[in-house]
């Protein structure tokens, strides 16, 4: 199977429960399933990022803060898939570059990627947290359409970005999930069609402080969607931030040695 794994940076559940209404309606109609999960500590990007695609907590990992600019130590998906003769793209944040292509970030040269030889074949990389997420969704389908990708990664900045200037309990960063959700409704049906499974997820939340660190509910609980004929579609079945890599592989039907959600999976 293919796989479209959309990361929405400092997305909270409370805040996606309230505004991804095309996301809560496709579910409505048995077409997908929305899950709770507890982001692992520290509640930040880029050692999160590293969680995500690895499976591997912050303190193990060792990308304990934002600061760590350097390639990820661990195995991503990204490596997996391209062990297993499978095609990858990315369109995101360039901190996703530095972990699993080339660190420090240079942008003449990293910005667009085609290399096979990296574990991101394919990607469009941004360096602005107000890079717009229409731009950077047409980004990921322009890869998804030229390379036809096994697993294609698509992060998303701009809710995150207004979560820090305005606070989560704001019109503002609300506006900003009801926007990401009105631009995913133009691409969902596409990919479901192209035999895709997509699971859209966070990395992190937000709080009133316009901040994410600590373990509050609003920083650390975060929205779990999946759409897809791979998935149980079960009501009762969980998942941990650690298992999303290994169940990822699990979807792309490649080795890999995480661990991963046998209950949200078909079979």
């Amino acid at each position: 199977m293919k796989v479209v794994l959309v990361l929405l940076d400092g997305l909270n559940y409370a805040t996606a429960d309230r505004c991804l209404g095309h996301l809560k309606a496709l579910c409505r109609k048995g077409l997908g399933q929305s899950y709770i999960v507890r982001s692992e500590l520290p509640a930040l990007s880029r050692p999160l990022y590293e969680c995500v695609l690895t499976g591997v907590t912050p303190v193990d990992s060792g990308v304990v803060n934002n600061r760590v600019v350097r390639l990820s130590y661990e195995k991503s998906i990204f490596h997996y898939a391209t062990a297993a003769g499978l095609k990858t793209a990315a369109a995101a944040y360039h901190w996703v570059s530095e972990l699993y292509n080339r660190a420090p970030f240079v942008a003449p040269r990293d910005r667009h990627t085609d290399d096979e030889s990296l574990p991101i074949q394919h990607g469009h990389f941004y360096y602005a947290d107000q890079y717009p997420d229409s731009h950077l969704f047409a980004d990921g389908e322009s890869l998804r359409l030229r390379h036809n990708p096994d697993f294609l990664f698509i992060h998303s900045m701009n809710i995150d970005d207004a979560g820090h200037v305005y606070g989560q309990d704001t019109r503002q960063y609300r506006d900003s999930a009801r926007a990401v959700d009105n631009i995913m409704s133009d691409y969902i049906a596409t990919w479901l069609a192209e035999g895709y499974q997509v699971i859209i997820t966070a990395d992190h939340g937000m709080d009133d402080d316009g901040n994410h660190c600590g373990d509050s509910d609003v920083e650390t609980l975060v929205p779990f969607f999946v759409f897809g004929s791979g998935f149980s579609l079960d009501s009762q079945a969980t998942i941990k931030q650690t298992e999303i890599c290994g169940t990822v592989c699990q979807l792309l039907g490649v080795a890999h040695d995480k661990p991963f959600s046998s209950t949200l999976l078909k079979g």
